[in-house]
């Protein structure tokens, strides 16, 4: 962690986001994703959002936001209002947890995709497009993904409960992750605002749609392997996939591996992790919710760039907070993105759509 810190920190890295941001400027960004020499994901600053002094400052916010969600369905967002403090104790607080003896973590196993709580450990899931469970059994038998993770969601259900390590064992982690997941949810309203305010001209219009926080917080650590299993066809530390929900928060540490397919060449190109920023990509609720108008966009997690010919992978971690939008919501194409072709997907439940993904992922 020390590591991490001391990259977030670092100037070269701080002035990062400039250069991918300025390498061409937003009103090029449809041009330069259909080639992969100029492919690049956006990054965008909410500061103006949350501080806007006008109509217009909102707006430009939101068109940007939207404009990458369009072209690439990712995005980097930065000024979010999480402060790196908080981003780096729920780091310290996961890697604390994933210390714990295999036996400790194996008290608080996953057992339900209702549920979608609890640990899994490395090899038990296999993100994958497929929905054939014949197929994705063989996926995970052939190329497992190389992870373990913590699932977490909103601590008051009634019917689902987290569950949580010993507080001996991992001092402050409950806290921690409940604190997190609060902070997550309340950024998730504003994004969902200002896509709201674009597409429909109502920033709110969301709002009565999400405040159930029926979020998965996922706290993901991908251990030291050797970097041969992951070069080795077929395998990943996660596997190419697109996500359920509506948005997903990926926050890295400083070791990379992410990809993102460019939707335009179907070219696979990194998520470079750049400090202060959180990834952000839509699912396919909100693509469905949307017509196709945002791009629910594949990605995985693949070995990172080592100098040399280093045997072993460092190992890395990762935080993911998958936004969801109402449990009962009924998702079916928005009245401003019918087109004129109409609806190209069926109205959906979001549980009973998350709980199928789930089920055919898990062993």
């Amino acid at each position: 962690m020390a590591l991490l810190l001391t990259l977030r920190s670092s100037p070269a890295l701080r002035r990062a986001p400039l250069r991918f941001a300025a390498y061409r400027g937003f009103a090029a960004l449809a041009e330069d994703v259909r080639s992969d020499s100029t492919f690049r994901i956006p990054v965008v600053s909410f500061d103006k959002w949350y501080n806007a002094k006008t109509p217009a400052d909102k707006a430009s916010v939101a068109n940007e936001v939207v404009s990458a969600f369009k072209e690439v369905g990712f995005v980097y967002i930065k000024d979010h209002g999480i402060p790196s403090d908080v981003v780096d104790n729920a780091f310290h607080k996961s890697a604390d947890f994933f210390k714990q003896s295999t036996e400790d973590k194996a008290k608080l196993a996953w057992e339900d995709p209702r549920s979608n709580r609890g640990y899994v450990a490395p090899g038990r899931e296999r993100v994958t497009q497929s929905s054939d469970p014949a197929e994705i059994a063989a996926l995970r038998a052939k190329a497992p993904d190389y992870k373990e993770t913590m699932e977490i969601g909103r601590d008051w259900d009634a019917t689902w409960k987290n569950q949580w390590p010993q507080e001996q064992n991992v001092p402050g982690f409950k806290s921690t992750m409940l604190d997190f997941f609060k902070r997550c949810h309340e950024l998730h309203v504003e994004v969902m605002r200002s896509i709201a305010l674009v597409l429909l001209k109502d920033e709110h219009w969301f709002d009565p749609k999400i405040q159930e926080q029926f979020h998965n917080l996922r706290l993901l650590s991908y251990p030291s392997i050797p970097r041969e299993l992951l070069l080795a066809e077929g395998t990943s530390r996660a596997g190419a996939h697109s996500d359920y929900g509506s948005l997903t928060f990926v926050f890295q540490d400083a070791v990379g591996g992410l990809e993102v397919q460019n939707p335009h060449t179907l070219s696979w190109h990194p998520a470079t992790p750049i400090p202060g920023t959180i990834v952000v990509n839509v699912g396919d609720l909100l693509m469905r919710w949307s017509n196709d108008t945002l791009r629910s966009t594949l990605h995985r997690v693949v070995a990172p760039t080592i100098k040399g010919d280093a045997p072993m992978t460092p190992a890395r971690q990762s935080i993911a907070f998958f936004c969801n939008p109402n449990g009962t919501a009924n998702i079916e194409c928005l009245p401003t993105c019918v087109g004129t072709t109409g609806p190209k997907y069926p109205p959906t439940e979001t549980e009973r759509y998350i709980v199928g993904r789930l089920s055919a992922t898990y062993s």
